[in-house]
C-alpha cells in the first residue's frame, strides 16, 4: 500500500535521516584495509542505538529468506551487489570497492521529536553508499561516480505529478549513456511507516508510465549498476546477491520526500 506522510511524519523522517547520514559518515570513515565487515556493523550498531534508533536491517526476514538478516548494515564487496552480511572473516583490502546500506527505524520508543510528541515503533529511512578501499582502478572509480549521478539525476525527476517511470528513465539514460550495467531485477521502493512499501521505483522505465508521485509520498531510490552484465545470482547464504558475471558492482541511495516545489533530500 502507497502511504502519504504528514508533516509531523515527514519531520521525524528528517530527523531520523540526518542521524543515519551522520551514523554512515562516521562507518565510511573507518573503513581502510584490515577493517573487517563485522567491526564496521558493531560500530553501526553502537551508533544507531546511541541516537535513540533501532537498526532496520537486523532481523528483517522477506518470503523467499527463511533466515532473518544478521547484520545492522549490508556490506557488499566488488561483485556483490547488495545484501551482503558483515563478517569476522570478510577483511577489506587495497583495491576493493564495497557498498554500505544502512537503515534505522526512528525514534525506537516514546521520544520528544522537536515539538512533537511521537510514540511508535519508529519511522524509516534507508540510505546506500559505495566508496573504494585505498587506491582503485581507474574503471571502479567510474563505476562509483557515475552511479552516483545517477542517482543524483533520479532525485532531480521527483515532483508532484511525476511518475516512477521518469526516475528510472533519468537513472537509464545516465547509467546506459556511460555504458555500465542497470540491474533490472532490483528496485527502489517507498519507506517510511515499514522498511519496503509501494511502490517499486525500478532503474529503468518509460517517461509517464508507472506510478504518480503525490506530496507526501517518501521514497527510497537507489540505482545498482555493474561494469559488466545486468545479470545476478543468489549466494547460498540466502541474502548476498552477485552478478552473474563476476563484474564490479555499485549501490547509491537516498531516502527522498516528495515536497509541493519537487524533492527533498531526507538522508543528507
Amino acid at each position: 500500500m502507497i502511504t502519504i506522510k504528514t508533516k509531523e511524519e515527514i519531520e521525524i523522517l528528517r530527523e531520523g535521516g540526518k542521524y543515519l547520514a551522520e551514523i554512515l559518515q562516521k562507518v565510511v570513515a573507518a573503513v581502510k584495509p584490515g577493517v573487517s565487515t563485522l567491526e564496521l556493523d558493531g560500530l553501526a550498531e553502537g551508533l544507531i542505538l546511541d541516537c535513540g534508533g533501532k537498526p532496520a536491517f537486523k532481523g528483517y526476514r522477506i518470503k523467499e529468506v527463511h533466515t532473518p538478516f544478521p547484520g545492522t548494515i549490508c556490506t557488499s564487496i566488488n561483485d556483490e551487489v547488495v545484501h551482503g552480511i558483515p563478517q569476522k572473516n570478510r577483511v577489506l583490502k587495497e583495491g576493493d570497492i564495497i557498498g554500505i546500506d544502512i537503515g534505522m527505524a526512528w525514534p525506537a520508543d516514546k521520544y520528544q521529536v522537536s515539538s512533537i510528541k511521537y510514540q511508535g515503533r519508529g519511522l524509516f529511512t534507508d540510505m546506500a553508499v559505495t566508496i573504494g578501499i585505498g587506491k582503485i582502478s581507474a574503471e571502479a572509480e567510474r563505476l562509483i561516480r557515475i552511479t552516483q549521478e545517477a542517482l543524483d539525476m533520479g532525485i532531480q525527476a521527483v515532483k508532484p505529478g511525476a511518475h516512477t517511470g521518469d526516475i528510472g528513465t533519468a537513472v537509464e539514460s545516465h547509467l546506459k549513456k556511460n555504458k555500465l550495467g542497470i540491474i533490472r531485477d532490483l528496485a527502489g521502493h517507498g519507506v517510511g511507516h515499514e522498511l519496503h512499501e509501494e511502490p517499486l521505483i525500478p532503474n529503468f522505465g518509460k517517461k509517464g508510465a508507472g506510478t504518480e508521485l503525490r506530496e507526501g509520498m517518501v521514497i527510497a531510490i537507489e540505482p545498482m549498476a555493474t561494469l559488466g552484465d545486468w545479470r545476478i545470482k543468489l549466494d547460498r547464504d540466502e541474502w548476498t546477491i552477485h552478478t552473474a558475471d563476476q563484474s564490479s558492482a555499485a549501490h547509491f541511495e537516498h531516502t527522498v520526500a516528495v515536497m509541493k516545489d519537487g524533492a527533498e533530500v531526507l538522508t543528507r
